[in-house]
């Protein structure tokens, strides 16, 4: 089986393909190469690894290649992030919109070939949903919750989704479309999306660093653990069709917390010290994203394929701190976490 993995050398993308690396399979299948397919390179331990093919550039430059490329699996992770979107619109088109159209007709061209269709897993995001006049946004998301994004990332992340199902109703691609969470706590500095604190508020503290919180201590947010989302992406790649039910987008499990609890468990694992290098800023801007952002979520479709939330965010908390001691390449940062 080969694979490719747009946004490859991003930290999910990196991660889930380690995991997959370390598996040697899927579906039953076993992984014979895994492409690469990021702007960035690739971390020197998967740029190493025999069976991972490596392109670096934007992916748009690589679609045409790619309809060459006889793949039958592709996890597509490459995304401008939120405060990119908001700050560069042509950005957000050009890097969500126009490269995932670009990828999906290079896997059409290669059906249209008389290929069999690639199976395709998007990560899409809890940013599809958004209040709005018209159709009130609950404080719990679920899988039918109506999205209307009021971000541009949003905005350009469901367009995708509905792409990804009008391609496989068409018999294009076999695709599924996994709405994730916030990721916390990423590993290095900080990005230009605008969750990024929420990692931020960790992961600096945790390495004797300040953080500055842009929001109030209410805010609340559906989070969940790296090792959770790939988790997550590789049970929708290996279920049914049947399974996966029909080809609308499902919301991947989150917990459900405020700031203040992340902080509260942060006591609770490193102590007050560690809490006391958090302190609070608003930032209006990022205040003002994450205020159109849903307050909690619920994943009944993705629960009944196994998936499901962390316990407590001191679970995710740990969990980091394990893998941060563990490194990237260690096995045991792949394996199952035990509280």
């Amino acid at each position: 089986m080969r694979l490719l993995i747009t946004g490859g050398a991003g930290f999910i993308g990196a991660r889930l393909a380690r995991t997959l690396l370390a598996r040697g399979q899927l579906n039953g299948q076993a992984i014979t190469q895994i492409i690469l397919a990021d702007q960035f390179p690739a971390p020197a331990d998967l740029a190493a690894d025999p069976r991972v093919l490596v392109k670096t550039g934007p992916l748009l430059d690589h679609c045409q290649a790619l309809a060459h490329e006889a793949v039958d699996g592709v996890f597509h992770l490459a995304s401008a992030v939120s405060g990119e979107c908001e700050a560069d619109f042509d950005l957000g088109l050009r890097s969500n919109l126009d490269s995932t159209r670009a990828l999906l007709d290079a896997l059409r061209s290669r059906v249209q070939g008389g290929a069999a269709p690639a199976r395709l897993v998007f990560s899409s995001s809890v940013a599809v949903f958004g209040p709005d006049d018209a159709v009130p946004m609950p404080d719990v998301v679920g899988d039918d919750t109506l999205p209307t994004p009021q971000t541009s990332y949003g905005a350009q992340k469901h367009i995708c989704e509905h792409l990804v199902a009008d391609y496989t109703r068409k018999g294009y691609i076999d695709g599924r479309s996994a709405r994730l969470m916030t990721v916390t706590v990423r590993p290095g500095k900080p990005n230009g999306a605008a969750s990024s604190f929420f990692s931020g508020i960790i992961r600096e503290p945790l390495a004797g660093e300040p953080s500055v919180c842009p929001v109030s201590p209410e805010v609340s947010h559906p989070v969940t653990s790296p090792r959770a989302t790939v988790e997550g992406l590789i049970t929708v790649f290996e279920c049914s069709r049947e399974a996966y039910g029909g080809r609308t987008a499902l919301n991947l499990p989150g917990l459900n917390v405020t700031v203040q609890e992340m902080l509260d468990a942060l006591t609770r694992v490193a102590g007050p010290e560690v809490r006391a290098r958090v302190t609070f800023e608003r930032n209006e801007t990022i205040a003002g994203i994450v205020s159109r952002w849903p307050k909690g979520s619920s994943s009944v479709r993705a629960n009944k394929l196994g998936l499901f939330a962390e316990k407590t965010f001191d679970d995710i908390i740990r969990q980091y701190i394990a893998d941060t001691q563990a490194g990237p390449n260690a096995a045991q940062a792949l394996k199952g976490y035990t509280p």
